[in-house]
């Protein structure tokens, strides 16, 4: 069952239509939002989600008896208390890039903190940003300047508060990052370098070489290993939210999480929660995203009843190193993309078709340097047109010197496949990189879900619009971690752990009892099926898109899932079981619909959504998309949380 919003006379209609399988609301775009029977007028993003967003609060957190003034440092809640597979805290953290690090380490003066990651913690999209932080520091910059810039490039679709706050508060979360130990470069004046990249007005990039993600996880990662209140449980695969109703609203209570090493399930049950797991780059088969990007904190949000928004605009970076130009060929297919930075363009790289002949001034008056979703769609039509595979991208122009002093990694793998880019153009092919949509945020990164904070790429927050500007996404999750910090400390503050709380939730299971040939064939079903999706997202929801292409794109899809489901339960699958790759692909599939949803609801072209049935900017669509919360009932099993839903009990 799908259902169509539309606005009509000041009321959210409904209009229910039957399909297979499908239980989730069809995007569209609204000028007012229903929350709690509250229509609340949809004129500033921000003021309208900070005012949307204000719901009760459960009683599964008891507020305590008296208040009194003792330091927060001395904890009521044990750092984890622990029956085994359940462990409680103050504030859990979903991800360990630069925003679920950077929050953690604020919060960790008031209260216990978990950070569960997927992988290893440096293993984020952070660590792989390699052309740096956008601020205002130079005299001759100002914020109306980066403000401007972002508003331009994010197609007018950007909320002018979210961009103020950020780009005026940007530069102090620079300077905390310099405090805390992050080196970046220094010119021969001894100030900060500042690169410059496509669609910014000046230089205003803080980088440390073309590794700046890296060296920004570094000085987190270290100050977080150094702080005692905070617990760092790597391989833990965040599965569902664990979320319980109070009348109209939803509250969460934490998360479960699957330990990959010792297959075991871990319930971790806090007061706050912040969601900071990243994007969802692996919906394509091309990315320059890791492995563990696949969408699991939108998927888990949208399961718990959070608003999701501006899931059509999906960035694909305009240059990603084309493994097949390369003179030496690579003896396995990388996991993901290799990303060749913006600031490569920025520092005077010019592109050119296989002819060598520059084509982007044939597209755009700023050529190299206009938005990434301008040279994007430009790099795909000269590879149509052409029947090529790939393009090029020259920087030998410039000295040998500058090159390998601003490019070393970029210079290096280049180098270690036959190319030298200070005399060679470096092949170069857009891939998957950025999902601007996500989880809809207020101005302190609340959600719909009372206890439920998000920053980061999951986040959905206004600033991006249509299209991210270059090095928006880390000064982003820096700003937005760090006004989530306060009015978490608050909801820490009036609350308290039921310890009995933990058996609330059916508890999820490990599929040991299927029997190892059994799983072997789910596993190996699973993986084709990953497969499939990632090549229809690709073909049918890539750079230039179409109506038709994307029904059939929703129908496909609907199928795979269908298909893939029923060989699960038919082999003994049950509601509640986990399994990394299951639970992996579950999340692709609730991604790749919401992507579907929201991109069949624009009927425009904007910013990174472009349609050939809907080729021009209108004004009238100049609104977000939203898909709102809908009833789970007849949902599939992407689209449910594992757990049944719990309601306060007058127990409580």
């Amino acid at each position: 069952m799908t259902a169509s919003i539309a606005y009509v006379g000041g009321h959210l209609q409904y209009e229910m239509n039957f399909c297979k399988g499908q239980s989730y609301k069809r995007a569209a775009w609204v000028r007012g939002v229903t929350f709690n029977g509250c229509l609340q007028r949809e004129l500033s993003w921000s003021c309208g989600v900070s005012k949307f967003l204000q719901i009760h609060r459960c009683n599964l957190f008891r507020s305590p008896a008296n208040e009194n003034s003792k330091s927060f440092r001395t904890f009521t809640t044990l750092a984890y208390l622990i029956d085994g597979s359940t462990k409680y805290f103050d504030f859990a953290v979903i991800g360990s890039g630069v925003a679920g690090l950077r929050y953690a380490l604020e919060v960790a003066k008031y209260g216990s903190v978990a950070v569960i990651t997927k992988a290893e913690p440096h293993e984020s999209n952070t660590n792989y940003a390699q052309g740096g932080v956008s601020a205002v520091l130079c005299p001759s910059d100002s914020v109306e300047s980066h403000m401007r810039d972002t508003i331009v490039a994010g197609a007018y679709l950007c909320d002018e508060e979210t961009v103020k706050i950020v780009c005026t508060e940007g530069p102090d979360r620079i300077r905390e990052l310099i405090a805390m130990g992050a080196s970046f470069d220094h010119g021969e004046d001894g100030n900060l370098h500042l690169a410059r990249e496509g669609a910014h007005s000046h230089h205003r990039i803080v980088h440390a070489a073309d590794m700046t993600g890296r060296e920004i996880e570094r000085a987190l990662l270290e100050a977080v290993i150094d702080d005692p209140n905070i617990s760092v449980f790597k391989h833990h695969f965040a599965i569902d939210l664990l979320t319980s109703q109070d009348g109209l609203g939803t509250v969460c209570h934490g998360v479960d999480a699957l330990n990959t090493e010792t297959q075991e399930v871990i319930r971790f049950i806090s007061k706050v929660t912040l969601l900071a797991s990243g994007g969802a780059g692996h919906i394509y088969p091309s990315t320059t995203n890791p492995l563990v990007a696949t969408g699991d904190g939108t998927a888990m949000a949208h399961r718990a009843q959070a608003v999701i928004s501006n899931m059509e605009f999906v960035q694909f970076h305009p240059t990603a190193l084309a493994d097949e130009g390369l003179p030496i060929k690579l003896k396995k297919t990388r996991e993901n993309a290799f990303l060749i930075t913006e600031a490569v363009r920025g520092d005077g790289g010019i592109l050119y078709n296989l002819s060598m002949e520059r084509f982007m001034p044939l597209y755009d008056e700023r050529a190299e340097l206009a938005p990434r979703d301008v040279v994007a769609r430009s790099i795909d039509d000269q590879l149509k047109k052409r029947n090529e595979k790939y393009v090029l991208l020259d920087i030998s122009h410039k000295p040998r010197e500058k090159i390998l002093s601003h490019f070393p990694n970029i210079a290096n793998e280049c180098l270690q496949h036959g190319l030298d880019i200070t005399r060679q153009p470096i092949p170069v092919i857009p891939a998957a990189h950025y999902m601007c949509g996500g989880v809809r945020a207020g101005l302190q990164g609340e959600t719909n879900v009372h206890g439920l904070y998000v920053a980061g790429e999951v986040a959905c927050t206004g600033l991006h619009g249509a299209n991210r500007l270059a090095s928006n996404s880390l000064l982003e999750a820096l700003v937005f971690a760090r006004r989530a910090v306060q009015p978490s400390i608050d909801h820490m503050k009036s609350s308290s752990l039921d310890l009995s709380a933990s058996n609330l939730w059916t508890r999820p299971v490990v599929p040991k009892s299927l029997g190892s040939d059994v799983m072997h064939k789910i596993l190996s079903t699973t993986k084709e099926v990953r497969k499939e999706v990632q090549s229809v997202m690709w073909k049918y929801v890539g750079i230039v898109r179409s109506t038709t292409r994307l029904q059939e794109a929703e129908q496909t899809i609907g199928e795979l899932e269908a298909k893939w489901e029923t060989y699960l339960f038919e082999h003994g699958w049950q509601q509640t079981m986990v399994a990394l790759e299951a639970c992996e692909l579950r999340n692709l599939f609730c991604c790749a619909k919401l992507v579907l949803s929201s991109a069949l609801a624009r009927h425009e072209s904007r910013g990174l959504h472009y349609t050939i049935d809907f080729p021009y900017l209108e004004e009238s669509k100049r609104l977000p998309t939203v898909i709102f919360p809908s009833s789970h009932s007849t949902s599939t099993w992407s689209s449910r949380q594992l757990h049944q839903h719990s309601t306060c009990q007058s127990a409580f």
